[in-house]
């Protein structure tokens, strides 16, 4: 079973609003979102899929590095490669990529190591969660995402996400410091009950973030994720020790490596588990499993994936056991994806597809109509 070919199709998909962080727009809902869809081909036929969702505002990859570094660096490399040699793979990616501070391209690498294990689910007949030795779950909680600039704003989304039945808000701030704590407690006194993740995406030096933590203990946060800038694992460890809110880091964990660097340095009690980040789902899977053999949490999250990396980040965060609602919220933004079954929220959950490998299936109609060409 070895790899035959790699074809990679770089789209726009159209959104349903916009979406911004600290850094600025992840996605533009007069531009689309870049996104990239892999498959895998082997000698037997089998096809494995695989999705990279780029954002400039978010990392260096860009959707024109993740199809350059496939097509120029990665596909030749790999073809004639096992699909079963998943080590192989990476060691070839990595070495064809090297790494800088963070491990080189790995949003691109995801992409191929998603592709690679639903084609060998696939090749074994069996769903992608029986490679992890767990069983299949038939849907997933969702938190729902708040990112807004005022308090009436904040107030119409805690209102859709209270009639949606969500039960957990992941809410943005940084966009504007001055007016996050007064966001928060509207959603607060709305959402009373829900899992409340905060999220600033780097945006606060210590001092503020301490002086903000303290004002959130008051109003029950579940989770401060990424208050600091991703180096600063000692700041994150002295508001750790400043607070009594959890601390997640995300953008400050892009390998196992650094897992063990957080737990070394105490800079956390959570870490944010993201496919795309971590170089795919085996790595990603390696991440939480030494947080939690350290005894740290985990938070599932996405970078607004299509509902091919909502099913296999979700999958993964069964296997992983993680109980809260996580950040999947590409059905939140995206209006449409070249998918024959599209992820839909009921209840402020997602039904996950039955079947073998992720269970996700190209609208190949569709995949042409959101083409681009670069």
């Amino acid at each position: 079973m070895q790899i035959s070919a790699i074809d990679v199709f770089p789209v726009h998909l159209p959104m349903l609003q916009s979406f911004s962080i600290s850094g600025g727009k992840v996605g533009d809902k007069n531009a689309g979102a870049p996104h990239v869809y892999v498959k895998i081909t082997t000698d037997d036929g089998v096809e494995g899929w695989g999705e990279a969702r780029p954002s400039h505002r978010w990392s260096y990859e860009t959707i024109e590095t993740v199809v350059t570094t496939i097509n120029n660096y990665f596909a030749d490399a790999l073809i004639g490669v096992s699909i079963f040699s998943l080590d192989e793979i990476h060691y070839i990616m990595d070495k064809q990529i090297a790494s800088g501070i963070t491990r080189g391209q790995p949003i691109a690498k995801a992409a191929i190591d998603m592709a690679v294990l639903d084609a060998i689910a696939k090749t074994n007949h069996q769903p992608l969660v029986h490679s992890w030795f767990t069983k299949p779950q038939s849907t997933i909680n969702l938190s729902y995402l708040i990112s807004v600039s005022n308090e009436r704003e904040a107030a119409e989304k805690a209102r859709i996400a209270k009639a949606g039945e969500y039960k957990g808000v992941d809410v943005k701030i940084g966009i504007d410091p001055d007016k996050d704590l007064a966001i928060l407690k509207t959603i607060k006194e709305i959402l009373p009950d829900v899992y409340f993740r905060v999220d600033a995406n780097q945006a606060y030096h210590l001092k503020d973030a301490m002086r903000l933590s303290k004002a959130m203990e008051e109003i029950e946060i579940s989770v401060f994720e990424q208050p600091l800038a991703a180096g600063d694992l000692i700041g994150h460890a002295k508001l750790r020790e400043f607070t009594t809110i959890p601390i997640a880091l995300d953008e400050s964990i892009w390998t196992p490596a650094d897992v063990v660097r957080a737990i070394q340095l105490g800079a956390c009690d959570t870490i944010v588990i993201k496919v795309t980040k971590m170089g795919g789902l085996s790595r990603a899977k390696r991440c939480g499993d030494i947080a939690q053999a350290a005894g740290l949490e985990l938070l599932g999250g996405g970078l607004t994936e299509s509902s091919l990396g909502l099913y296999a980040g979700a999958h993964l965060f069964h296997a992983l056991g993680i109980s809260t609602p996580v950040d999947l919220n590409g059905p939140l933004f995206l209006e449409d994806d070249p998918s024959q079954t599209k992820a839909t929220i009921r209840e402020g959950a997602v039904k996950l597809p039955v079947g073998i490998g992720i269970g996700w299936e190209v609208d190949k109609k569709k995949m042409d109509q959101f083409s681009i060409d670069l």
